[in-house]
């Protein structure tokens, strides 16, 4: 896989983050609050691991 179609994908994903850090923030969200929880963790540490795995290539 091209790096280049790594890097789009990976700001596709925090695209998607954003939209369930918003979610998050309503109140009425009940259970489903743990689901958003662990998607954002997961979705950190997939961020946080393509930082390590490409130094510098998060931005372009």
């Amino acid at each position: 896989m091209d790096l280049q179609v790594i890097r789009d994908r990976i700001e596709q994903i925090k695209g998607k983050r954003e939209t369930l850090v918003r979610l998050l923030e309503q109140p009425d969200l009940g259970t489903l609050r743990i689901d958003v929880n662990q998607a954002l963790e997961e979705m950190d540490d997939l961020l946080e691991e393509f930082d390590r795995a490409f130094p510098g290539q998060a931005n372009g």
